[in-house]
């Protein structure tokens, strides 16, 4: 299988280059921001060519950034995703999209299906809405789109890198308790990823949209509690906060809970519990590396 992976400087691009380089039956082909500008039709379709699967990790992540510059962020959240899967359907590959829970309302009390309602709420959730829907409309029969949410990794700026480096400098931390999400390692998604890719090829996984975070749920505060219990210190330094508490350019949802009943159908599993993850991340051992937070 040869596979590209755009955005592969990014947090999640870097750990599916490593997983694909660890599996010597796939080739892959890591492409940075600078190696390739999605929102450049023309060099998205040069790219393209000669690969089977394209997972494209490149995205604009500055939620909060999108609320000003909405345009900017759908052209590389959006419109740029259009160009890699009409480049797909002319070169006959499989696309698979990265989107995010922020496509929901957030004002559910139950996992979000993956054929739920969308009704985003801020700017970041509309452009990725847009992209979605470019994945629906130009690849109906090699297009999947798989949501993730509350990605956190060895590379890159993230909550639980931030708990960590924050540990050593404030006695107490005060963490928001009224939004519920998933934790999800970028690492196991990465495999997760993988895993559909084959399976897409193989024939067995059906286009579409799949839901990719870790099972189980909790709130920022339940998760910043379980680093420091990890790390050995005293989950009490944290105390529970509301989002009003930290007001923010987008609006971010209540409800990030996102249900995983389409893998089986795929012959694959949905990723494991948030807290199993996250202790694996933290293992001496962790691919792919120790973490080091600056």
């Amino acid at each position: 299988m040869k596979v590209l992976v755009t955005g592969a400087g990014g947090m999640l691009g870097r750990d599916l280059v490593d997983v694909l380089a660890g599996q010597p039956e796939h080739a892959v082909t890591a492409a940075t921001r600078a190696d390739v500008d999605i929102t450049d039709a023309a060099a998205a379709h040069a790219a393209v060519a000669g690969h089977d699967v394209v997972v494209n990790a490149a995205a604009w992540t500055d939620v909060d950034g999108a609320e000003q510059h909405e345009a900017a962020a759908t052209a590389v959240n959006g419109e740029a995703v259009a160009n890699l899967a009409q480049a797909c359907a002319t070169h006959g590959a499989r696309l698979i999209q990265l989107s995010t829970d922020y496509v929901l309302p957030g004002d559910a009390t139950a996992p979000y299906r993956e054929d739920a309602l969308t009704a985003p709420v801020n700017a970041y959730g509309r452009g990725k809405l847009v992209g979605e829907q470019a994945v629906a409309r130009l690849l109906p029969d090699a297009g999947y789109v798989v949501r993730t949410a509350w990605l956190y990794g060895a590379h890159g700026r993230n909550f639980v890198r931030t708990m960590i480096g924050l540990a050593d400098r404030r006695e107490f931390l005060d963490v928001v308790d009224d939004q519920r999400g998933q934790p999800t390692w970028s690492y196991a998604l990465a495999h997760q990823l993988v895993a559909l890719a084959d399976a897409a090829l193989a024939g067995r996984a059906a286009p579409g949209v799949y839901h990719g975070t870790c099972s189980g749920e909790t709130t920022w505060y339940g998760l910043a509690r379980a680093v420091f219990a990890l790390h050995g210190l005293d989950p009490d330094r944290i105390r529970p906060t509301t989002s009003a508490r930290y007001p923010s350019p987008a609006h971010r949802p209540a409800y990030s809970v996102l249900g995983h009943g389409r893998w089986a159908a795929a012959g694959l599993s949905p990723l494991p519990h948030w807290h199993d993850t996250l202790a694996d991340a933290f293992a001496p051992t962790a691919p792919p590396s120790p973490w080091k937070v600056a």
